[in-house]
């Protein structure tokens, strides 16, 4: 079990636990719920397996079940059968609040960054990325944090200390053993990339009564509109046009290291030593090649949304809208790229440094609170 929801817009369901199940041995279950003045009598719990596991033995799973009568319920657990167990583990019960139709939400827009593993330490593209979404109207960015890097840790506690980042520990190692890799056929283990597809869902309910909008993509990628000056601007203008829309697909573009003297217009000397690139530089995106697939992401209505995986919803109450590549797309500056291409095959897009005034500065204060600038480098920033 991860966490517990009130969900009540499937009929003859109240609440969504969250979990991580072994896909071959689901036994029949029931919920126990802790109510204000009692404990419950068990429930029937339906056990829902998400359809993208990619294979692998575990996968993300959906427990769905009812609240009895008579019970205002704080907290739930699972048991396999009706005996009541000695010594439950207790979820708590989020997103208790009713669903009102004009409801005002104390973010707009929340980035939703799955699973940073395996000491993940660009410190630099994190700093910059979380810049420019703030100055994009970005209020939360929620991470989980299986193993930053040290530097990335301090960047991290700095962040969640001023408030933009609500920092989730998700310590899947001790559990299982996740795969570093997407698909069973190529990677071994018991789980999809550190229980990707399972923390980008619970970001979802997590938001759910948050949020207006959560953007479902990786650290390494900005969703950025290029006709609008910000997110809200944007989506102000889309959601009219698609009022039934909960789900706004948005293609990936891939941006070259490539090295210019153009491009080094972008460098800034007071970060010089902090672990990670500069995605200033990158402002050279590639052509796609039209026979491969080439995946999107996503910017959510979280209440439309009842099940994702990575690159697509799988279970939604509303429609689907791909916006224009030119009204919006994803700048991916990828760590690694098999192929580097000539410069005539590479096209200039500046549109980051629409920010750089604004971002230089702020990344280098959230660098100097965390101790990772030098007194060298603030003089020279």
């Amino acid at each position: 079990m991860v966490s517990a929801f009130m969900d009540q817009r499937v009929k003859g369901f109240d609440i969504r636990i969250i979990s991580i199940f072994r896909r071959d041995s689901i036994q029949p279950l029931h919920c126990l719920f802790c109510c204000v003045d009692h404990l419950s009598d068990t429930t029937p719990a339906t056990v829902l397996v998400h359809s993208d596991h990619f294979d692998f033995p575990y996968g993300t799973t959906d427990v769905m079940c009812q609240i009895p009568h008579n019970c205002s319920a704080t907290h739930v657990t699972l048991v396999p059968d009706t005996v009541r167990p000695t010594n439950p583990t207790w979820l708590p019960l989020r997103n208790k609040k009713t669903h009102e139709k004009n409801k005002r939400f104390e973010f707009n827009f929340t980035v939703c960054i799955s699973t940073l593993f395996g000491g993940y330490n660009n410190v630099l593209q994190f700093a910059q990325t979380l810049e420019i979404y703030r100055l994009l109207g970005v209020g939360r960015v929620v991470v989980y944090n299986n193993s930053g890097g040290p530097e990335l840790s301090r960047l991290l506690h700095s962040y969640s200390q001023e408030g933009l980042v609500e920092l989730v520990q998700w310590p899947i190692h001790n559990y299982l053993n996740p795969s570093h890799g997407w698909h069973a056929s190529e990677f071994t283990g018991d789980l999809q990339y550190y229980g990707q597809v399972t923390t980008l869902n619970e970001c979802i309910y997590r938001s759910m009564e948050r949020s207006r909008y959560v953007l479902l993509n990786d650290i390494d990628e900005i969703i950025m509109p290029y006709q609008h000056d910000n997110l809200t601007s944007l989506m102000d203008t889309l959601q009219p046009q698609h009022p039934n829309t909960g789900v706004f697909i948005i293609q990936a573009v891939i941006y070259s290291k490539k090295t210019t003297e153009e491009s080094n217009k972008g460098y800034v000397d007071a970060w010089r030593h902090v672990p990670g690139f500069n995605i200033l530089q990158r402002i050279y995106w590639e052509d796609r090649n039209k026979d491969q697939y080439h995946p999107h992401k996503m910017l959510v209505q979280p209440s439309f949304v009842e099940q994702t995986s990575i690159h697509q919803v799988v279970k939604a109450f509303g429609e689907n809208y791909k916006i224009p590549e030119k009204m919006c797309h994803i700048i991916h500056s990828v760590t690694n790229h098999p192929i580097e291409r000539p410069l005539e095959e590479l096209h200039l897009d500046k549109r980051l440094w629409d920010f750089k005034d604004r971002v230089i500065p702020r990344v280098t204060e959230m660098l100097r609170r965390a101790g990772l600038l030098s007194s060298e480098e603030e003089a020279d920033g």
